[in-house]
């Protein structure tokens, strides 16, 4: 345990050394929101890839490769699909750079669509930042069980995330994630084959679990299949935190090259993850052990890997955990102050004065999803819920203001609203009593979607098309 203890308190030391040392560059608001445009391609490929795959993947996807097998991927698919498509979307992005995505959406369409935009966004990332929390707080318990408990890991990382980000802005995000990214990636790589040898060889493997785990559809139908994909590949199409980060990007060249390096990264790190947490099921059942299902790829790395490569392991695991809640902490902070306070409270508010609020704004927030992650009982269930607000209520709408000009303001707004409103009342109990339980029962996903694409459409044809000489102008 002193080695962990060691190796954790290495990492801390390093992302607050890397913070501290980026702090001193954070004068203006731009400094602080998007790293003053500086990012090169090769630190925006390890920020993406940190920011991306965090508890979500690393505890979600996990837990459900750990019930259900292989089939756990169409989770990451998802993401794999939206980013083929982000390749054409980064370079649009980066020439628009602005601040947030409500930038772009008062830009594209009014004032309400950004306000609207705003709400969703807190909703959808306070989420995710809140399922971080317990992924630090249960390796914190697993590495000191007798002096740390998974609630106390949990306050214990939110105080170290919230004062974290509050330091250096995406500046200190975008540097510590280049580090994070490449233990991370190291780690996991290196530790898969030798579990598998561990646990007896891959045929070993193959015969200790149902046939199901193997196979593309295990035991899901090809709908919950589709209710796994769908929420992460529309919610990276329309990530805020992502377009942040090409908002950030040197040039557009940059922002271009950063997403070939993010593809090849995810697709290896979330097949590794999903084919490491199989591994874990079975070496747990060799050893006699029952787990958490979401704490699989820890118990693993404490487990059944040499002392020193376990807990390298287990510190990538946490300081992907720590990254992820910084950008999705950082996300919606940039919405409050760029969207709600300088746009509305205090537009001549100087640098010095943003960057204050633009802290405590940091910490209200991590505050907020702290307290979401107090209550929580699935990581996996609070994923697809934060997946899905984002998904329905701002992808359909981003990706219409770059690749469909009929699109229209009143549309936009109708669209935000009705794929938030659905999502957050779908598992309310006079929804499941209104509604037939064959749709009850499924996934907010599909009506939230449907809803907010019959919104955007129907209205935009129903309302006059937008003004020409405007579109003309976001285009230059």
């Amino acid at each position: 345990m002193n080695l962990y203890a060691i190796v954790l308190g290495t990492i801390v030391a390093t992302l607050l050394t890397v913070s501290f040392t980026r702090l001193s560059k954070v004068k203006t608001k731009a400094d602080f929101l998007v790293a003053g445009r500086s990012l090169p391609a090769f630190v925006l490929v390890f920020t993406l890839l940190s920011s991306w795959i965090g508890s979500g993947s690393l505890l979600g996807g996990a837990e459900n490769a750990y019930k259900h097998g292989f089939v756990a991927l169409w989770q990451g698919g998802g993401g794999w699909a939206g980013l083929f498509l982000i390749y054409f979307i980064a370079p649009r992005a980066r020439k628009f750079a602005q601040f947030t995505i409500p930038d772009l959406l008062e830009a594209r369409y009014n004032q309400t669509a950004r306000v609207l935009g705003v709400i969703a966004i807190l909703f959808a990332f306070t989420a995710i930042t809140s399922y971080q929390f317990i992924g630090g707080g249960d390796i914190l318990a697993l590495i000191f069980p007798d002096t740390i408990s998974p609630m106390l890991g949990r306050y214990i990382i939110a105080a170290f995330v919230i004062f974290f980000t509050a330091i250096a802005g995406m500046s200190s995000v975008a540097y510590t994630d280049l580090v994070i990214g490449l233990l991370a990636t190291v780690s996991l790589v290196v530790s898969f084959p030798l579990l598998v040898h561990t646990a007896g060889g891959w045929g070993a493997v193959h015969a200790a679990l149902p046939a199901s785990y193997f196979t593309p559809l295990g035991d899901f139908s090809l709908i919950q299949a589709l209710e796994i994909f769908l929420p992460t590949c529309l919610l990276m199409l329309g990530n805020q935190s992502m377009y942040q980060k090409f908002f950030a990007a040197k040039s557009e060249k940059d922002a271009r090259v950063a997403v070939v390096g993010w593809i090849i990264g995810t697709v290896i790190l979330e097949t590794v993850i999903v084919a490491l947490a199989i591994v874990g099921n079975v070496l747990a059942k060799q050893s006699g052990s029952l787990p958490y299902p979401r704490e699989i790829l820890a118990f693993t790395a404490l487990h059944s890997l040499p002392s020193l490569l376990g807990a390298v392991m287990m510190g990538a695991i946490f300081a992907k955990v720590i990254s992820t809640a910084n950008s999705f902490l950082f996300s919606p902070a940039t919405n409050l102050i760029n969207d709600i306070y300088v746009r509305y409270l205090s537009p001549d508010a100087s640098d010095k004065k943003v960057l204050i609020v633009s802290r405590l704004t940091v910490v209200l927030l991590g505050g907020w999803a702290l307290w979401q992650a107090v209550g929580i009982t699935s990581v996996l269930a609070k994923t697809l819920y934060a997946y899905t607000i984002y998904s329905a209520a701002l992808t359909p709408v981003i990706l219409a203001a770059f690749f469909w000009q009929r699109a229209t303001a009143a549309a936009a707004v109708a669209s935000i609203a009705a794929g938030t409103v659905v999502t957050v009342s779908w598992d309310t109990v006079w929804v499941k009593h209104l509604l037939p339980q064959a749709i009850a029962e499924r996934d907010a996903i599909f009506p939230a979607l449907l809803v907010s694409l019959l919104c955007l459409i129907v209205v935009s044809y129903l309302t006059p098309p937008p003004d020409k000489e405007h579109l003309a102008r976001l285009s230059a």
